[in-house]
Parts: C-alpha cells; structure tokens; sequence
C-alpha cells in the first residue's frame, strides 16, 4: 500500500469517526480495565492510547481498574497463600495489606504513567481519596475484607474531570472507621457509573462478550435489556465470572447510566471501535 493510500484511509476513518465525537463529546464513559488486556504489553498500551484519545476529543474517561494477578505474584513473594471462595479473594489482614500496596502503589501508578507516557494527563486515585467511596463489609462468612460500595462521591472526579485529568480509580476502599477493604473493580466502575450519570460504563474482559453458550464466541449476544439480562441471570445461560459483569451493568443501567457494553479486551483498540464505529465491537 502506498502512502497516499494509507492516508486517505486514515482521513476517512477519522471522517466516519466524526458523528460520533460529537455525540459522546463532553460526556463521562466509565472504563473497567483488567485481566488480559493489564497482562499484555501491547495491549496495554492500545489501551492508554485509546483512553489518551478519547480525552483528546472531548470524552471525559474514568478508568478504574484491578489487578488480581500481580496481587497473586506479590502474596507468594511474601509467602502468603491466595484463597478463594465463590469467586472471591478471602482477605485476612494480612492479605489485605498486600492488595493495597499493589492496587493503589504499583497497579496505579503504572497506569498513570503509562497515560503520561501518551501525552495524557492522569491523575492516580483509591476509594479513600477524597471519600471517594465508602465500604461496608460484603457480609459474607468466611471473606474477611471483602467490601461493597456503602456511598459515593463524586466530587474529586468531576473536580478533576472538568479540569481535563483523567481520574485512574483502583477498587481499595475504607468504612467510616478507616479499615480497609477490596471491593470487586467491576462492582466500583458501575456503581461510579451510576452516580456520575454516565453516558456509557465498558467492562473489558477476556471473553468475546456475553454468550448464550459461553464456548462458542458465535452466540455473542449483541443487545440486550434489563429485563432480558436478568432473565439470562435466571435461567443459568450466565454463570461464573460473568454473572458479576451482567449484574453490574443491569444495576448501573437501572440508576441512570445510558448503555453498558461488555467487551473483548483482547481485541486491539476495542474501546475505540465500541466508541466510535457504527458497528462496535
């Protein structure tokens, strides 16, 4: 392919691109980022550039992410054995510790100096930050610190928002007493979703979507309702990790987000073809 090409290419993307900046333009979409699309360093970096460029034409994106394998990695460098029950880290004290340091240390600031590195402007937050969000334990036996979104305020994001930062939340949080708690980053992003009145929550995950037969990625189930995803809760056609998922999103769409997209955070820039394509992802 020749040069001229290629940028006539590039000039009509950008051009088909355009409906739809103006459409999402000053509005907030909420960003859940984690599992393959953390580990892979390419993907990584689609990632930040699509967040870097999301901001650059007027969206206003949120990132909260997680961060369960380097949590794992740091456990055993400090010989502490992961646990898990129904899907969950069962968080000691100890433990507890760890997935501070982790998340809000070195996960974060990662993060939002890789979004520098890309020449955007971001801004490293937890739960605590600002009251952020307040926890209350899950309530489950046996999980320890294991929390849920008690509150949320949002003032610190639309604070930095509107002064053009990119708010980079991991899901730590404290309860009116000051302990610390790990709260589920997809339960965060929505509830974060929801009280932001976002346009659009996205969870990347490291499936294709949201299937009626989770082995075969061709029974991607493209739209859905309220209705219709509590119903796939229901009769089991969801189960594992992605009940979380679809849960999150029927709550956040149910308190006033717009639309919530599930998506294969394997897939290079899926964020921008779930944004900016008439087909999305």
């Amino acid at each position: 392919m020749n040069h001229s090409n290629e940028d006539a290419t590039r000039v009509r993307v950008l051009s088909e691109a355009l409906p739809y900046i103006q459409k999402f333009a000053g509005r907030t979409v909420v960003v859940k980022y984690g599992g393959a699309a953390m580990k892979d360093s390419s993907l990584k970096e689609n990632v930040i550039r699509d967040l870097v460029f999301m901001s650059c034409v007027g969206i206003r994106p949120i990132l909260v992410h997680g961060g369960g394998p380097e949590i794992n990695s740091w456990l055993e460098k400090l010989g502490i054995e992961p646990q898990f029950k129904d899907g969950l880290r069962v968080t000691d004290a100890a433990t507890m510790d760890v997935v501070e340091m982790v998340l809000v240390g070195r996960v974060n600031k990662e993060i939002v100096s890789l979004i520098a590195c890309s020449g955007g402007n971001a801004v490293g937050l937890c739960g605590k930050d600002a009251n952020l969000i307040v926890a209350r334990p899950d309530g489950r036996e046996g999980i320890g610190f294991v929390g849920e979104v008690s509150s949320v305020n949002v003032d610190i994001l639309n604070t930095l928002v509107k002064s053009g930062y990119i708010p980079v939340v991991s899901s730590v949080a404290a309860d009116e007493n000051g302990q610390a708690y790990n709260i589920n980053a997809d339960t965060v992003a929505g509830e974060i979703a929801a009280a932001l009145g976002a346009e659009k929550l996205i969870l990347m995950t490291d499936t294709p979507g949201l299937m009626q037969d989770f082995k075969d990625p061709n029974t991607l189930i493209r739209h859905l309702d309220i209705s219709g995803a509590r119903g796939l809760i229901e009769d089991g056609t969801v189960s594992g990790g992605m009940i979380p998922k679809l849960t999150c999103c029927v709550r956040s769409l149910a308190q006033g987000v717009k639309a919530a997209h599930i998506i294969d955070g394997r897939l290079p820039h899926s964020l921008l073809l779930e944004i900016f394509t008439d087909n999305g992802t």
